[in-house]
């Protein structure tokens, strides 16, 4: 994913969510309605979330320095977890929280015709965020679906504003018809189940979002696809007999490590051996442009004895 991309979806659906939250909390105020109140606090916090995202790619540029060695580029990912738990406190809890007050307090809606109107233009503008924010997905997940691309992507931006607008839009369909039941009814206990709707949805889709950003968080590895790729750069290599182990490691969302021990001909002069590993890193980037740091150690294989077999689950042996 380009920054570009990442921070034009980011951009659209924080202004977007900044004018629909102050339209929400004027209907709020005019017609009581507490799934009004949940629609705004929950579009205000998706605005500091969208600012947190932009902070979070910013932060993640600076350049790396002793403390820091491989850069700041995992900052992306620390503040993508710290949305999700924004999203849940703030928006989910607050909202099961005014659900359950106005189901022991009910009160009537005043200018029921105000909230109906700034949710359906709600859904217009969350509808034109949400396009964005497709768009920019569909340049970077290629033939993935949708839940592997939220599940597998390592730029946490994107699947994070997809999740919100979706789950934003949802909650403005069941704040309207929350509002809407009532109005029909006159039962104040549509609007009631309409905030707790809302407010249980934010928790399911923030607890999604913990759990694939913890992930990116312990540190994941390269796609199958890119792990092959890279194998193969590798074993291609003419004066390459084998690749002993490999480790892959995702230091930022754009930045991938690679570390690999290599079997060579005994045989083989240091100096060649030296120019084969230069030209295996070139072939390594050329197949995954995201293998920046590239660390390979040449070595004579030997095949474990019967007595003493490999123990390390991640070792790839053999000649391709």
């Amino acid at each position: 994913m380009s920054a570009t991309g990442g921070n034009k979806a980011i951009i659209a659906a924080m202004l977007a969510n900044a004018g629909i939250a102050i339209t929400k909390f004027i209907a709020w105020f005019f017609s009581g309605s507490s799934s009004m109140l949940a629609e705004g606090v929950h579009s205000l916090a998706d605005t500091g979330n969208q600012v947190l995202l932009l902070i979070g790619g910013r932060k993640a540029k600076r350049k790396a320095d002793q403390e820091h060695p491989f850069g700041y580029g995992r900052e992306r990912f620390v503040y993508a977890f710290v949305v999700s738990i924004i999203l849940f406190s703030v928006g989910g809890v607050f909202s099961l929280y005014e659900g359950y007050e106005k189901l022991t307090h009910p009160h009537p809606l005043e200018n029921a015709w105000l909230p109906i109107l700034v949710l359906v233009i709600a859904i217009v503008l969350e509808s034109f965020s949400l396009r964005t924010a497709i768009k920019e997905s569909n340049h970077v997940r290629g033939d993935q679906g949708w839940i592997e691309f939220v599940r597998r992507a390592r730029q946490p931006e994107l699947p994070v504003v997809l999740l919100e607008d979706v789950a934003a839009l949802t909650g403005l369909v069941f704040a309207l018809a929350g509002v809407g039941l009532t109005i029909l009814t006159g039962n104040p206990m549509w609007d009631a189940i309409g905030t707790l709707a809302i407010g249980v949805l934010l928790v399911l889709v923030a607890i999604i979002l913990g759990i694939e950003t913890k992930s990116l968080l312990v540190g994941e590895g390269a796609t199958v696809a890119d792990g092959n790729a890279i194998r193969d750069a590798i074993n291609a290599h003419p004066k390459v007999e084998s690749l002993i182990h490999i480790r892959t490691l995702y230091v930022g969302p754009d930045e991938l490590m690679v570390g690999a021990k290599i079997a060579f001909a005994p045989t083989q002069r240091l100096a060649d051996v030296a120019t084969a590993i230069n030209e295996v890193e070139a072939a390594i980037r050329t197949a995954v442009p995201a293998a920046r740091i590239i660390y390979l150690e040449p070595d004579v294989y030997h095949a474990p004895s019967a007595g003493n077999p490999a123990t390390d689950t991640f070792v790839i042996r053999g000649v391709d």
